[in-house]
């Protein structure tokens, strides 16, 4: 791992006249972006650290004819719109107070203000826009080196300004952590975990579905639920029957899927997913899906005729839970069920509930025997009026 970022973005034209644009000296490439690209990792979000004031950035970009939003204005960040993707733009700053829920900032004038503020070593690394230059303040490069996630100074202290911390920790552990993991981090997220409760039930589902959407957060979970932490925000949960369904989804190609696993976890109870759903604050097709795949049971079912009754990713949630073969799914398409009311009532059964009786029946038979053609539609039709008349 270099000390210096050679990154193909930070040549992009727009990124090089955004930097022409707020000066050279004054803004400097900060977090994820830099952190992913010295793992050789894809670079989603451009954030850029400034010593202007927000008003000057905003000046000085409306000058150059790039557009741009105050997406947070109150904290300092403005985002520039570019052609190749946003580049949030945020003034150096330093906490005034906090009270784990969130921060009063003032705005900094030294590099190493803005980076004492921030969580982890391996985020307070910032780099020079033309050379390259790395500057690391609290020991980034080597932590990011060891593969380890620390809190900048006294855990607890960072902990104490943002509860959220907590779980942030352990979806960065799940990501980009080694062991063993860093003994003061999980102290101090043990010791802490209870101050969990004081943040919005929204905030709690939204970092928990981030780290359950990583490649392999299952020993993670059973870290978290070792150390006391997943007994405050998901008590319910059973941190095997996800690694369980991790190495069904491994075996089987299946992309990591967020809700598929936080259903794992839950035990099958329709109710307690709906309780769940609505503590995190989860949408209501977030919450009918949970709820679908909480009602699973022990019998073996064929695979396309679950995903008839409840389409393909209804099924496949059952299926990988389960630990059973989806593969017959794969670039499978569900039919449409070849008959109408109408053709039942036109051989003679009078419109009503035996109509809708009939349908279901021959339908049922349908799937049983794997979708057949029209044809065999209309035989298994004739079969089921035939004893009806019996």
């Amino acid at each position: 791992m270099t000390d210096r970022l050679a990154a193909e973005w930070m040549r992009r034209a727009d990124i090089a006249q955004l930097v022409e644009v707020l000066g050279r000296d004054n803004a400097r490439f900060v977090g994820g972006a830099v952190r992913d690209e010295l793992l050789d990792l894809p670079v989603k979000d451009i954030d850029m650290a400034t010593t202007l004031l927000p008003q000057d950035v905003i000046a000085r970009l409306d000058d150059a004819g790039i557009r741009n939003v105050p997406t947070g204005i109150e904290h300092g960040t403005v985002t520039a719109v570019l052609p190749g993707g946003p580049v949030e733009i945020t003034t150096l700053r330093h906490d005034v107070s906090t009270d784990g829920r969130r921060a009063t900032v003032a705005f900094a004038s030294e590099w190493r203000d803005d980076a004492a503020r921030r969580d982890f070593t391996i985020n307070a690394l910032y780099a020079d826009p033309e050379s390259g230059e790395i500057f690391d303040f609290f020991g980034g490069l080597h932590d990011l080196r060891q593969r380890t996630v620390r809190f900048i100074g006294d855990a607890r202290q960072r902990i104490r300004e943002d509860h959220l911390r907590i779980l942030r920790y352990f979806r960065f552990q799940a990501r980009f952590g080694s062991q063993p993991a860093d003994r003061q981090a999980e102290e101090a997220c043990a010791e802490l975990a209870a101050t969990l409760k004081g943040l919005s039930r929204e905030r709690i589902g939204m970092e928990t579905m981030n780290l359950l959407g990583l490649a392999d957060p299952s020993p993670t979970l059973r870290r978290m639920a070792e150390l006391g932490v997943l007994a405050v925000i998901l008590p319910e949960a059973d941190p095997e029957a996800l690694t369980a369904l991790v190495t069904a989804e491994r075996s089987q190609g299946i992309a990591p899927d967020a809700l598929r696993r936080l259903a794992a976890l839950l035990p099958a109870q329709v109710s307690l997913a709906e309780q769940v759903a609505s503590r995190f604050r989860l949408s209501g097709a977030q919450k009918k899906r949970l709820a679908t795949a909480a009602a699973r049971t022990d019998e073996p079912v064929e695979p396309r005729a679950l995903a008839y009754r409840l389409g393909i990713e209804g099924a496949l949630d059952r299926l990988l839970i389960a630990g059973a073969d989806a593969s017959s799914l794969d670039h499978w398409v569900i039919p449409q069920f070849p008959l109408k009311g109408g053709e039942i009532v036109g051989k003679g059964v009078g419109a009503g509930p035996e109509v809708a009786r009939i349908l279901r029946s021959v339908e049922d038979r349908w799937i049983a025997e794997g979708f057949p053609d029209k044809a065999r539609v209309d035989a298994l039709l004739d079969a089921e009026l035939a004893g009806r008349a019996a």
